[in-house]
């Protein structure tokens, strides 16, 4: 068995040097453009957290939380002041519509392809943004999350696979973390609006122009969809055998491709042979991809940066810093993620996923326990930060979004997409953006009444779930880097602990199937 799996994975790397083509214009452009559904959902995840540390907004839709944020009812302990769960429902309410959507999503993404997905998305989104800024009560602004809810559940789960499909396989990391980058892009622009909304004195005019504005990455993403290439993979996966290979073609700039189209093809011959995608994913064959799928975006929740990004301000104005300087944090937050987020683009496929993986991990880990010693010694009752000391908490937690940014942010959504073989990639997505919506959702819903219970502990708690997943890259992840993405199934066999699991060849996993049954 052992043999067989070495003339395997020799066979594979004869076969990927034979791959020909370059990162043609055409294929930038092309990921651009399908990336723009990161920057919408970037721009939520930032414009939520902004308008909830806003005055004027809390007292028109959450007046108990402008009550008790400026009566001091939680003298005793700070960390309570936005403690409110109709605040969590307007922040948790898209991810709760996303994760539902995502199932529907994964079906349009097989059935009709990743850009019918991609548009669907857009358009959800194009609806989102126009609720959102004609909102007159907490119905209609919670009825606009819900719907780029949707236009997430869409995104999420066609733009990754999208750019893993279309880049070539020595780019792919890069070109992938264009979803990541435009997501960072997004936040940071939200930041920016609201610092500046603070300056505008008519309320509903600010309202509708800060939650208003994602139509316009929306509407980019919506039009430009309809120009899109679709994905050779998905062609030749929906019986265009000619139309696949001409795109494939012209997004590698040669007629030469001979080699790349044949793994296609068999790919697509094997997924043919599966009509359950979710049901064969559950299969031995499948398990380190299911467990990836599984961990990768749980885990990238659980280092808890979507707490520091949707609650920014409010959590700077928990700890003492004025309604200016929490969203001037907030703005320094989002440039950090953002210019950390290109970091990774330049180096994934050069150092790989596991080197940066790992020292992100390590990197968030001390930035967590400092953030949480400093809020333990000199936090709380009453007492707001010192100069100093409101310096200091600012640098460790830049820092951590800046790890973050370049590791388990963007890496979280590449590895899940490009592990996965044909038969089973539209169903492996659609787990992916369910767990890591799933877990956005738990922690959106959990996080203030956590940070009310644990105070400071709660920053160390998140470090000991970095601390986790990073032995979990060390023993479990396999070097992605510049694998073709159809033979990434050798990997898997290669593995000190996979290797025990998948099968060498077809014929032993058919054997495993009879044993089993």
């Amino acid at each position: 068995m052992i043999g067989g799996c070495a003339r395997g994975v020799g066979m594979s790397k004869e076969r990927a040097e034979r791959y020909q083509g370059r990162v043609t214009l055409y294929v930038v452009v092309a990921c651009m453009i399908a990336a723009l559904g990161g920057c919408v959902f970037g721009y939520d995840i930032g414009i939520s957290g902004g308008v909830t540390s806003m005055d004027p907004f809390l007292e028109k839709f959450f007046p108990a939380v402008y009550y008790r944020k400026h009566h001091q009812i939680f003298q005793d302990n700070d960390y309570c002041k936005y403690n409110n769960q109709g605040l969590v429902v307007f922040t948790s309410s898209l991810y709760v519509a996303g994760l539902i959507a995502t199932m529907a999503a994964s079906s349009v993404t097989s059935k009709y392809g990743r850009k019918a997905s991609i548009i669907s998305g857009g358009i959800s989104f194009l609806v989102g943004s126009a609720l959102n800024a004609v909102a007159k009560n907490l119905t209609m602004l919670i009825s606009g999350r819900v719907m780029l809810g949707v236009g997430i559940g869409f995104a999420n789960q066609a733009v990754p696979l999208y750019l893993s499909e279309l880049a070539p396989p020595q780019t792919r990391g890069g070109l992938n973390i264009m979803f990541q980058l435009f997501t960072t892009l997004g936040i940071f622009a939200a930041n920016m609006v609201n610092y500046r909304a603070q300056k505008v004195k008519s309320w509903g005019w600010r309202l509708s122009w800060t939650l208003g504005l994602a139509a316009a990455p929306a509407l980019l993403m919506t039009v430009g969809g309809i120009f899109l290439p679709e994905t050779p993979n998905s062609l030749i996966e929906r019986g265009y055998l000619g139309k696949g290979r001409a795109v494939l073609e012209k997004i590698r700039g040669t007629g030469n491709v001979e080699a790349e189209y044949d793994d296609m093809v068999e790919a697509s011959e094997s997924a043919k042979a599966h009509t359950r995608p979710f049901r064969i994913i559950l299969e031995k064959k499948n398990r380190p991809q299911l467990v990836m799928a599984i961990c990768m975006p749980m885990f990238q929740i659980l280092t808890g940066i979507n707490s520091i990004l949707f609650y920014a301000p409010v959590l700077f104005g928990s700890l003492g810093f004025g309604a200016n300087a929490a969203l001037y944090s907030s703005v320094m937050i989002g440039s950090v993620l953002a210019a950390s987020t290109v970091v990774s683009i330049v180096t994934v496929d050069r150092w790989g996923r596991r080197p940066l993986l790992l020292g992100g991990g390590i990197q968030m880990i001390i930035c967590q326990l400092v953030v949480g010693i400093i809020l333990g010694l000199k936090f709380g009752s009453g007492h707001p930060l010192s100069k100093g000391f409101s310096a200091l908490l600012v640098a460790a937690i830049c820092l951590f979004v800046a790890a973050f940014g370049w590791s388990w942010g963007p890496l979280g959504w590449t590895v899940p997409s490009e592990i996965f073989p044909l038969d089973t990639r539209s169903a492996g997505q659609a787990i992916t953006v369910s767990v890591n919506l799933l877990f956005t959702f738990g922690i959106a819903q959990a996080f203030l009444s956590l940070l009310c219970i644990f105070r400071y502990g709660i920053f160390l708690f998140f470090s000991c779930w970095i601390c986790i997943m990073t032995a979990f890259v060390y023993l479990f992840l396999p070097e992605t880097k510049g694998v073709p993405i159809d033979e990434m199934i050798f990997q898997w066999r290669k593995h000190w602990f996979w290797k025990n699991i998948v099968p060498c060849n077809e014929e032993a996993h058919k054997n495993e199937r009879r044993r089993e049954v």
